[in-house]
């Protein structure tokens, strides 16, 4: 009775595989709570800081993870691997920035700030619960828990006409696309006779429906596709960017898409695995097309944030190269592009909403003329954000891509990351058209905005994301490990669940 057990031994409690989104749960219920006895005209920013301790919390966990050995819990709905560790890791520190950025942009603005942390949190949770899961009614379930926090963010500026427009056609569009990817769900039940990704791969592998599990797969692409702005699922993207508060679209472009982009994953190479022929055709198509029109979309462009808007479409499909790789090289490289996209892209946003304000009246091309010398810290760092949105060396976007198109190579898809390559050169141009009206156009007389100071969280915040883009741009190595140590986990059920996460990544 008294024998000493062996890890393999031990029977770790199931809150343990879930731990990250108990802890963001627990302080968005704080938040709300505590917001309740706060007096109307009471600063809202200690708030803030209980939301930034417990994405902290949450963290931690993710990190504590990798020292469990890989398993399912809750009856095999949720899965606590590498990969899902991964996915946890850079929508929590997504999160900590997007949060420590609003800390002081609501401030004098509204009252209802709390409920701001609070929706946060709680989208934080789906899109965390979205990485582990592996039964699709949970992968549905976690969607619908993330959909609506953004939803509602989208137009937490009430008193714009914007805003509420963006929020409005965010949720009608979303509804409508969730919808396909609960037929899909239900399809593949048709087909399979189970809804657990590990049982839809068997009922793949023995040839089950060939034409069902088709369709099935179409109708969750086509909602997945929504979620991360792949065209030709695009056309809400420009319009809820320019209308949502500049915070948020920065946490909207990056921690939903890193989500979706792992149930993709998931679904891809973990259900349909052995049915490449299926989807492959249907990647190939919405990568070429995003990144095509991403990037002549953006070319039109006079406002910042829509030229980011189709920017967004435009890295959604170079992240879609990689699905075209085989596994595991497509899936590290995935993994990895979508940790590089959201250092730079939450940055490049978080410049936006410090120069434009609270009103944001001021995001056209040619309000940026001349900010380097009114805002010299601000403009390098957007700089330092743009160059690696275009893929220069020693940015986590050269190395993005680097790994992104190597993989496609490598697999016989030299035509799609030759396609790639053209876009990138063609998204080189309005980067650093903007680029050069920060830096080359006349500066303009001072505005009452220009006298501005960057408050102590927001210079925080861009410090971290201005060392996340050169760390993966110079030292990509130790996050690279990890998404590969993700990737080894597409090998089925029987070794996910054996499999030791590498915690020798974390000490190197």
């Amino acid at each position: 009775m008294n024998e000493p057990m062996t890890p393999s031994m031990i029977a770790f409690s199931p809150a343990l595989r879930i731990l990250p989104e108990i802890l963001m749960t627990l302080t968005g219920v704080l938040v709300m709570l505590v917001e309740a006895v706060l007096k109307p005209r009471t600063s809202r920013k200690p708030l803030g800081i209980v939301a930034i301790l417990g994405t902290l919390a949450a963290i931690a966990a993710s990190v504590y993870q990798l020292f469990l050995p890989a398993g399912t819990a809750f009856f095999g709905t949720v899965q606590s691997d590498a990969f899902s560790v991964f996915f946890h890791l850079v929508i929590g520190c997504i999160v900590l920035v997007t949060l420590l950025i609003s800390l002081d942009y609501f401030e004098g603005h509204t009252s209802f700030v709390g409920e701001y942390y609070a929706l946060i949190l709680f989208g934080a949770t789906g899109m965390m619960l979205m990485t582990c899961s592996v039964e699709l009614l949970m992968v549905f379930i976690s969607l619908e828990i993330s959909s609506i926090s953004t939803y509602i963010l989208a137009g937490y500026r009430k008193r714009s006409a914007t805003s509420p427009e963006a929020s409005i056609k965010y949720f009608l569009l979303g509804s409508f696309a969730t919808a396909f990817f609960l037929y899909g769900i239900a399809l593949c039940f048709g087909a399979t006779g189970s809804t657990n990704l590990y049982e839809i791969a068997k009922g793949v592998a023995d040839g089950a429906s060939p034409l069902l599990l088709t369709v099935a797969f179409g109708m969750m692409l086509i909602g997945l596709g929504f979620k991360v702005s792949l065209a030709p699922f695009h056309v809400w993207t420009p319009d809820v960017y320019e209308g949502a508060p500049a915070p948020v679209v920065g946490l909207m472009s990056t921690a939903p898409k890193a989500a979706a982009f792992a149930v993709l994953l998931r679904i891809a190479y973990g259900a349909f695995g052995t049915a490449i022929h299926i989807w492959m055709p249907l990647v190939w198509i919405m990568a070429v097309l995003s990144m095509t029109i991403g990037n002549l979309g953006a070319l039109t462009q006079r406002n910042v944030k829509r030229m980011l808007a189709y920017s967004s479409i435009a890295h959604a499909g170079y992240l879609l190269v990689a699905f075209t790789a085989l596994a595991p090289m497509g899936i590290a490289a995935a993994s990895f592009y979508t940790a590089a996209y959201a250092a730079m892209n939450v940055g490049a946003f978080g410049i936006i909403s410090y120069l434009s304000g609270y009103n944001e009246a001021r995001t056209s091309l040619s309000d940026f003329a001349g900010i380097a010398r009114r805002h010299p810290v601000a403009a390098a760092a957007f700089a330092v954000f743009l160059i690696s949105l275009i893929g220069i060396p020693f940015t986590a976007g050269f190395f993005g891509k680097f790994y992104v198109f190597t993989a496609a190579i490598n697999s016989g898809n030299a035509w799609l990351a030759v396609l790639g390559l053209l876009n990138s050169g063609v998204a080189a141009f309005y980067y650093l058209r903007l680029l050069a009206q920060m830096y080359m156009v006349p500066v303009e007389p001072p505005r009452e905005a220009d006298t501005a100071h960057a408050r102590p969280a927001f210079i925080l915040a861009m410090a971290i994301l201005v060392l996340a883009v050169f760390a993966l741009g110079i030292f990509p190595g130790r996050i690279l490990d990890l998404a590969r140590a993700g990737a080894a986990t597409f090998s089925g059920p029987a070794n996910a669940a054996s499999q030791t996460v590498p915690v020798a990544l974390l000490r190197r």
